[in-house]
Formats: structure tokens, sequence, C-alpha cells
């Protein structure tokens, strides 16, 4: 089977893409998958560890083809607050929930959840129903190592998200 043998980050890879695939948030954010995209490609992606893919990104193939990757647009909530204190405030509580988060200037953005969005409104917040590519902040252990990979995994075993 193909495999993938490099990631290329956005931008830093010339055109000219033999297939692309489009991942939400979650299967973006991969160790080991069996992955085909739209014109039927399929390919191994299998890496040392859980790895944030990133829209544009491209997974270079063993025989040197590459796949673009697209964020898919998922059902989210845009979540405005009327000072920063007060989105301070909301975005503390959906932390004390675990809750996956995008910053987005000076609005946060949520997975669609009613009983979360229940909560925001009594504690005043101003929401919007949106579709659109999801980026949450994936938190203080998930960094590029800066040996040019562009790998963004975790140093840590927890949520290998092995897919």
């Amino acid at each position: 089977m193909t495999r993938v043998i490099a990631i290329k980050p956005a931008g830093q890879w010339r055109a000219g893409d033999v297939d692309q695939i489009a991942l939400d948030a979650d299967e973006r954010h991969r160790r080991r998958a069996v992955l085909t995209g739209e014109c039927g490609t399929t390919f191994l992606l299998d890496l040392p560890r859980a790895t944030v893919l990133h829209d544009g990104d491209g997974l270079v193939l063993d025989d040197g083809r590459v796949v673009r990757v697209v964020s898919r647009p998922e059902a989210l909530v845009e979540i405005a607050a009327a000072t920063p204190h007060d989105l301070a405030r909301l975005a503390w509580h959906l932390g004390n929930r675990h809750t996956e988060v995008q910053v987005v200037g000076d609005r946060l953005r949520i997975r669609r959840d009613h009983v979360l969005e229940q909560m925001l409104v009594k504690l005043g917040a101003r929401l919007d129903v949106i579709e659109a590519p999801f980026e949450p902040e994936r938190g203080a252990y998930d960094h590029a190592h800066g040996d040019g990979s562009h790998d963004h995994g975790r140093d840590h075993d927890e949520d290998d998200h092995d897919g």
C-alpha cells in the first residue's frame, strides 16, 4: 500500500497535488489510518505519534505524489461577549468542561452542543450558528518539534487518537 513519507506544511510545497482529502478537526489529528482521497488515491498514514494536519498541508506519498489536506467545515457556534472580561469568563467555563475551543479574533468557536449553548446564553453570550473549518487550540503539550517535519505531535502518550 502507498504510504505517507512526509508532511509538507501549507504554503511550503508546490501545487500540482494529485488528490485531496477533506477531514474534520478530529480526523486531522491522527497517528495511523488508511485514507482515501476524493479522486480515489488510497494510502496509509503511519506516523510515530499523533499529528495535527492543517488545511493546505501536503501528504507526500512514497511514489512522489502529494495529497492536499482540506479542512472540512463543521457545525459550530461562534461566541461573542460584551467585554473582553466577559469573553474570558465564558472561555473559563468552556475550559472547565474540557471543551475544545478555537479563538478567532475576539470570538470563540465550539462544536454545536445544545447543553453548552444554553449555559453560554445564561452567562450572557451572543451565539451565531455557523459552518466552518474547526481549528481548536491544542494545548500546551502540542507543539512543533523544530525539526522541519511539521510534526505538531505530542511528546507523551495521552490521547493518541489512533485511527
